[in-house]
């Protein structure tokens, strides 16, 4: 499953290439509580359909029912971008949905010019991270390829908002909670590789939509090249497959490292790194282990959800309270 822009980039290519009138939505301020964040993205077409989310649903509803018909829209208003701001009173918030004091403000394109956005669709294929900048008086995009995400901008001129390709996650190890956490992980917007040299637990892997490799987990790690939106978890209990991945995942940039495995198993894999391959305490910092928040799970689907919420947490940036970490809850029991 692709992340949620691209499907509304695609779906907006797809309406425009067939000489469908569209827009395009882009939350660009918000005040507040509000129910999506900045740079969050929405396709309309000129025959009411949707795609992607600016709120929950209520605010949706408000901009088909303004620029649904498009086909009657006055052209003039079509060439420029137009602001429009929801839940400036408090009936308002209330009429369309929103959290109590929560504002936004959104911006529309519309007719996105076609070219463009194909190339914007292509880059982010290609993996590559891109600023698409907006003139606000014209509607005229041009694309900047780049190497770090940068946060949305906007001034009296210009938006500029950061795309960036799928996040990656990487499963060592193809059991019954690798299945459960991939299908999560595809919900969730990321692609998904599972690695597991071992033909008897490959051979029964039954998830589709995932990339499955039986390489070395080490070889395939260094050969994903992981960036800043990769994560890696390794799940087979067997330290000849997991540990020289981790070590090797642990010198790129991925965002979240981690190993399953009860607290004495986590605490004998950081000794095997640090006695035999020569890292440190500050060296392996990174490694999540044992991974998952506490919610006393104990089986395999139960487990997956607990893996997945810290991964997301890490992913979102959100410091999760050391009560959380199943670790430290373990010693209170």
């Amino acid at each position: 499953m692709e992340n949620l822009d691209l499907i509304v980039l695609r779906a907006l290519l797809d309406w425009r290439s067939a000489g469908k009138k569209a827009l395009l939505a882009t939350v660009v301020r918000t005040w507040g509580s509000s129910p999506r964040p900045v740079g969050s993205i929405m396709a309309l077409c000129e025959d009411g359909s949707v795609v992607g989310s600016v709120s929950g649903g209520c605010i949706e509803d408000d901009l088909i029912r303004n620029f649904g018909g498009l086909k009657d829209f006055p052209l003039e208003k079509q060439s420029a971008p137009q602001f429009l701001k929801y839940g400036v009173t408090a009936d308002e918030a209330h009429r369309f949905g929103l959290p109590c004091g929560g504002t936004l403000e959104i911006l529309l394109e519309f007719n996105v010019a076609i070219e463009p956005l194909t190339q914007l669709i292509s880059e982010l294929t290609s993996g590559r991270l891109v600023t698409r900048h907006t003139d606000l008086k014209t509607g005229a995009v041009t694309l900047k390829v780049i190497a770090q995400p940068e946060a949305l901008s906007i001034n009296e001129t210009v938006l500029s908002n950061t795309f960036g390709p799928e996040y990656r996650m990487l499963i060592i190890g193809a059991g019954q909670l690798s299945e459960y956490l991939a299908t999560m992980a595809l919900f969730n917007g990321f692609s998904v590789t599972i690695c597991d040299p071992r033909e008897e637990y490959r051979g029964n892997w039954k998830v589709t939509g995932v990339t499955l490799s039986s390489q070395m987990p080490d070889d395939l790690v260094q050969e994903m090249r992981l960036d800043s939106r990769s994560c890696v978890v390794a799940l087979t209990h067997d330290p000849k497959l997991d540990d020289l991945a981790l070590l090797d995942a642990l010198q790129t940039k991925a965002f979240y490292v981690g190993a399953i495995g009860s607290r004495r198993n986590s605490e004998a894999r950081r000794q095997r790194m640090i006695e035999h391959f020569g890292y440190t305490e500050e060296s392996i910092a990174k490694l999540k282990g044992p991974v998952g928040i506490y919610i006393g799970s104990k089986t395999p689907p139960e487990v997956a959800v607990s893996v997945m919420a810290e991964i997301l947490a890490v992913k979102n940036g959100v410091t999760l309270p050391q009560s959380a970490q199943v670790s430290y809850a373990k010693e209170l029991l």
